[in-house]
């Protein structure tokens, strides 16, 4: 028979009282929480290295229905279509090359949404490979797009564990064009090459007339902010190959 004690909040166990875990003085144990439960499940997957595809979520396939609608008011135009297809490409191009065994190399990270996300968990798929999505919890529900491996699909609540994931076993970053999240997502990893707090890896950017017109990287140099030789930081590319291409170029020219 249950004593009164027993539905007393204060006598559940820790570990299974919401209540409590949800408290502002627990939120150093959920960002702990946060950190490990993604790590442990890419672990378990044998998840060595990955290649992270960032972009708009509002980019449309091309003459197709994307199958994860875009955020309403999208007035992204046909002319990102593109992009969605050169992501695919990408992904298809890098799953074949990273992922010939149980150990996992090279293997699709994204922000797990629609737009540039679901294209490159897409082209992954294509192949039957592997893919990872970090999908973020958000007033407007981000649903992760249906390409992603079930069993690599996680969920975060706080931006900064997610971002550091992004980057734990990335060995390149490859952006599309996008807009705040991308721009958060780009400038947060230049600064962490520039400062040194993590190694050179190949930055590549995708649409050089797209870059040069939302942000005029040699005017910083110019007013001083950055030196230039912060703009060996990152590479623009125009195609999948171009972009697979030096990534395996940097590697080979570390013995990597």
């Amino acid at each position: 028979m249950d004593s009164e004690k027993d539905h007393l909040p204060c006598y559940r166990l820790a570990y299974e009282d919401l209540d409590f875990l949800q408290r502002d003085e627990l939120r150093a144990v959920r960002l702990e929480l946060e950190l490990m439960k993604p790590e442990l499940g890419l672990q378990e997957h044998n998840v060595l290295s990955t290649v992270v595809v960032f972009g708009s979520s509002r980019a449309p396939a091309a003459a197709e229905t994307v199958s994860s609608p875009a955020p309403p008011g999208t007035q992204t135009g046909d002319g990102h279509a593109q992009y969605y297809e050169q992501a695919r490409r990408f992904a298809r191009i890098v799953s074949e090359a990273g992922q010939k065994d149980l150990k996992r190399h090279y293997v699709v990270m994204t922000g797990g949404g629609p737009g540039i996300m679901e294209a490159a968990n897409r082209g992954a798929h294509d192949t039957g490979a592997i893919s990872i999505g970090l999908n973020i919890s958000l007033p407007h529900e981000q649903a992760p797009n249906p390409y992603i491996s079930p069993q690599l699909c996680f969920q975060f609540h706080y931006f900064a564990l997610r971002k550091m994931h992004f980057l734990l076993r990335a060995r390149a970053l490859v952006i599309f064009p996008g807009g705040f999240g991308t721009m958060d997502e780009l400038f947060e990893t230049l600064t962490l090459i520039q400062t040194k707090k993590i190694e050179p890896i190949p930055v590549l950017l995708f649409g050089e007339r797209y870059w040069r017109s939302i942000i005029n990287f040699d005017r910083m140099v110019e007013e001083g902010v950055i030196s230039p030789e912060d703009l060996d930081i990152f590479t623009f590319v125009q195609t999948p190959e171009e972009a697979w291409r030096l990534i395996s170029e940097f590697y080979a020219a570390k013995g990597a």
